[in-house]
């Protein structure tokens, strides 16, 4: 035996290989948890190391758990159990969260983050405690329930502005300001209004603890730690590879795989700008090697990854919610969610394909991707989601219950799964991701609380509503784009589960003033909120695919707006005709009418937008293409032959010209 062993060459090309594919994957995920750094409030956390670091995980997961069992088993007061609930979230908030953006001292928290952790989390559970006794005091409280109150309102504020944002509180301000004005116009001792203030927003169920916060604690905390259980059995390499297969091989193949699997993995994932990174990372590269532009290729991820949280039967957690906003079974809401979804996806596919059609992309060959017999072997992964779905719509068990069975299934797949096993460690990191979601959640579930408190101690909504009403006159129109407007601006940077809960509380009820119908008016509102991802100035989602696909962040927002055209139009039919969510349906050719001419004008507004079919469209043509287009998704059969005129006489015009012209260049 020689001292000195030869080495193979294969061997050591194979291990620089490896270790080339290693610092790749390294260099993409720092570009990652930057991105999410800077465009994402739920991302810029403190740095925790060593020992530190296991107790917080470990107070994270014992959160987890203690919310999971006080679901499914507590019958206490509801002003105690959600007292409770927001203390432990102040104090996990203030360990996780600092106050300025860039923090990277290690295992450190300033002294006054430790004085404003005890004394918010102090206030909640001495209401907690003294829960009874409070209630029975009504409005004679003493001047030291109004100093806690106070204390704990301004914590919980300071909390949201670090890890949600300061949009909403713009709004949760000028509304307190508005309160604080109200009571004092009726009556001008500061100290009585800021009592009446304090009851109102702290000690009742019309504000921090009222229903968004109830709804959060009893049902979305739950479905938060799922799909962080969901997302560890490598359901999302799953829903990316599927994708692969089933569009990768077509024209331009990589975008619309990023539209199917950013609509897969968005609608468990629950928040646009989450969604876009992560999915991002992998689909954004994949588009800029076919040859889309980098801004094109960041907007495609974004108007996708937003839609994600349309998309049923999850709909980001949503779905849930808007089954307890509105009376009426998940099932049915899941069911009306499907064809406005159908049609918005359809709508960035069209606009996709066009685009790689004008620049002569091709797909991605067959031999790259993962065979169907692997993917059929590797569908186990969705037991769980598909289980959720069967327990909630079955209406035998309740949401709580189907959510818990649904997280130990994700457990259980997650042990199948021998490429990414689910090891206790990941356990842990699911059940710390999803203490770390809660918390966002819950503080902006409290801010529309206090906002949707604000609107009712001073009447602000019935004010709202009789001018937009008055403004609006016959014209309802007018209404709707005023609501959508206000939708826009309430929306920007907010999770979708909290952003459906202030559109639920403030804007919904306007629409139903104006005879709108409830269903209609809800998925109104809740659309337009999540928009707002995408739509500059405040468009967070495009902005983190801009910083993807290293793009500039505002043509990115412009083009993502153009892809999601769909989300712009869509809920004006669905207001006008609720047919298309199967509400008040006189026929099953009615439902086939409307969505075949809303089909016809979303490819007729995206070609105008494009400026492409079979060739470079004319602007004088583009114009008309987009006024047939909007003809079609105007109800009524005169509009929808007209719009089908123009959009088909365009088309014909196209195909021969380019069939003309084809000729002449190969004679």
């Amino acid at each position: 035996m020689g001292l000195f062993k030869k080495k193979d060459p294969i061997v050591e090309v194979e291990k620089a290989l490896d270790h080339e594919v290693h610092e790749m994957e390294h260099d993409i995920q720092a570009d990652v948890d930057a991105v999410m750094k800077k465009y994402d409030r739920e991302s810029n956390t403190r740095i925790w190391e060593g020992a530190p670091k296991i107790a917080l995980r470990v107070l994270m997961s014992a959160f987890s758990i203690y919310c999971i069992l006080m679901t499914l088993f507590s019958k206490a007061l509801p002003e105690r159990r959600l007292s409770l609930f927001l203390g432990f979230i102040i104090i996990i908030g203030y360990l996780v969260y600092p106050a300025r953006k860039g923090a990277a001292r290690v295992n450190h928290v300033p002294w006054y983050d430790w004085i404003l952790m005890v004394l918010g989390a102090g206030s909640f559970f001495y209401f907690a405690i003294n829960a009874f006794s409070i209630i029975q005091l009504a409005t004679k409280l003493q001047p030291i329930h109004i100093v806690i109150g106070t204390i704990g309102i301004l914590v919980l504020i300071e909390l949201c502005r670090r890890c949600v944002g300061l949009p909403i509180l713009c709004v949760l301000c000028a509304l307190l300001i508005y309160t604080f004005y109200n009571q004092l116009s009726w009556d001008p001792s500061f100290y009585k209004a800021l009592k009446n203030i304090v009851y109102k927003l702290f000690y009742t169920t019309s504000g921090v603890i009222g229903t968004p916060v109830s709804v959060c604690y009893t049902y979305i905390v739950l479905f938060i730690i799922f799909g962080a259980f969901l997302e560890r059995t490598g359901i999302a390499n799953f829903f990316i590879s599927f994708a692969n297969r089933l569009a990768g091989w077509s024209s331009g193949g990589p975008a619309k795989v990023a539209v199917i699997s950013s609509a897969l993995c968005g609608m468990v994932s629950g928040s646009s700008v989450g969604n876009t990174v992560t999915t991002g990372s992998v689909t954004i590269p994949m588009m800029k090697k076919t040859g889309y532009k980098p801004e094109f290729a960041g907007a495609v991820e974004a108007a996708a990854s937003t839609g994600g949280q349309i998309m049923p039967p999850i709909m980001g957690a949503a779905a849930f919610l808007m089954a307890e906003y509105m009376n009426i079974p998940y099932a049915q809401v899941a069911v009306k969610a499907i064809l406005p979804a159908l049609l918005y996806f359809t709508g960035i596919f069209i606009a996709v394909h066009l685009e790689a059609k004008k620049l002569g992309l091709k797909g991605m060959p067959k031999s790259e991707m993962v065979p169907w017999s692997s993917l059929a072997k590797q569908a186990y992964l969705i037991i769980p989601l598909a289980l959720l779905i069967w327990l909630v719509s079955s209406g035998t068990r309740t949401m709580q219950f189907s959510a818990a069975v649904s997280i130990l299934a994700a457990i259980v797949v997650g042990f199948l799964n021998k490429d990414e096993r689910l090891t206790f460690g990941k356990i842990v990191e699911a059940l710390e991701a999803g203490a770390k979601g809660a918390i966002t959640v819950a503080v902006a579930c409290a801010m529309a609380g206090m906002i949707a408190g604000c609107i009712t101690v001073t009447g602000l909504a019935s004010i709202l509503i009789n001018a937009i009403v008055q403004m609006a006159g016959d014209a309802t129109m007018i209404g709707l784009l005023l609501t959508m407007i206000c939708c826009i601006i309430l929306g920007m940077g907010v999770p979708t589960t909290a952003n459906y809960c202030i559109m639920a509380s403030t804007c919904a009820p306007i629409l139903v003033q104006m005879d709108f119908p409830l269903v209609a008016a809800h998925f109104f509102v809740f659309y337009f909120g999540i928009v707002a991802d995408i739509t500059p100035p405040v468009a967070l989602a495009a902005y983190a695919g801009a910083a993807i696909a290293k793009a500039n962040p505002m043509k990115t927002g412009i083009n993502a707006t153009k892809l999601a055209v769909a989300a712009f139009i869509v809920p004006y039919i669905f207001a006008y005709s609720p047919a298309m969510l199967f509400d008040n349906v006189s026929s099953a050719f009615e439902v086939v009418q409307i969505v075949v001419s809303a089909l016809i004008g979303l490819f007729g507004v995206a070609a105008a937008l494009n400026g492409f079919v079979y060739k470079k469209i004319p602007m004088l043509f583009r114009l008309a293409m987009a006024a047939g287009g909007l003809c079609m998704m105007i109800p009524g059969t005169v509009t929808d032959l007209a719009g089908l005129l123009l959009v088909g006489a365009i088309v014909a015009y196209q195909y021969l010209s380019n069939k003309r012209a084809s000729a002449s260049a190969a004679a």
